[in-house]
């Protein structure tokens, strides 16, 4: 397939993914009083009802209060969202066999930390993508780096073992039993503008998650970093 194909055919996909995540706060699924558990059938639901959706790539995340500090590996008890909450989601919905990977923080009330930190994720997802653009030659290891370095910047911590990974046509590339070198991880050497092994370009999600241990809340921002 031509890789303008490719490119829009992901776009498509997050594309489809951001209509999604926009019904879910026009349609006030995100509420105090039900559970993580619940806000997540619920969005289970609302995508099968607008796509059709039944097929994921990864577990569906809905993290709320100290649930927030955890990584995606963890599976933390259930919570329930209070008034005053900072919670975010975490799709990974396949469209027509195209991967989208999309994740997004919310905040109900006004607390004003809370709203720093929903705002930081996205300001340090788009400074972390401009980087990538400007820096050809930047291994997977050394972009980790970079992108963990904004947290301190912004006044957080870094949350999680990696900063992203590979994306595609489902399924996409994997190698068996490694959750290292296909990712945007400390220990990867590879080339983040490297092909994959029938020659194309790899398509990349890039994830920030920072967090603050000491008050229990993180953030999420995630989304295509390469088209």
């Amino acid at each position: 397939m031509h890789e303008k194909r490719r490119s829009e055919e992901l776009l498509a996909a997050q594309n489809k993914a951001a209509a999604l995540f926009a019904a879910i706060e026009e349609r006030d699924l995100i509420r105090a009083g039900i559970c993580e558990s619940e806000l997540n059938e619920a969005i289970y639901q609302l995508a099968r009802e607008m796509y059709g959706i039944t097929t994921y790539w990864h577990k569906r995340i809905v993290r709320a209060g100290k649930n927030t500090l955890c990584p995606y590996a963890e599976n933390p008890p259930d919570l329930m969202l209070r008034d005053d909450e900072i919670l975010f989601v975490d799709l990974g919905p396949v469209f027509e066999e195209w991967e989208a990977d999309f994740g997004r923080t919310f905040v109900l009330g006004n607390n004003p930390l809370k709203l720093k930190l929903r705002d930081d994720v996205g300001k340090a997802f788009a400074e972390g993508k401009r980087y990538f653009e400007k820096h050809p030659e930047l291994s997977s290891q050394e972009y980790f780096e970079v992108i963990a370095q904004l947290a301190t910047r912004f006044g957080w911590e870094w949350g999680g073992p990696i900063a992203g990974h590979l994306i595609g046509h489902f399924p996409h590339e994997r190698i068996e039993g490694d959750k290292v070198t296909l990712y945007i991880h400390p220990g990867s050497s590879l080339k983040m503008r490297s092909l994959d092994e029938q020659g194309r370009k790899r398509h990349w999600i890039l994830e920030i998650h920072f967090v603050d241990r000491k008050r229990e809340i993180g953030g999420f921002y995630e989304e295509l970093l390469t088209v």
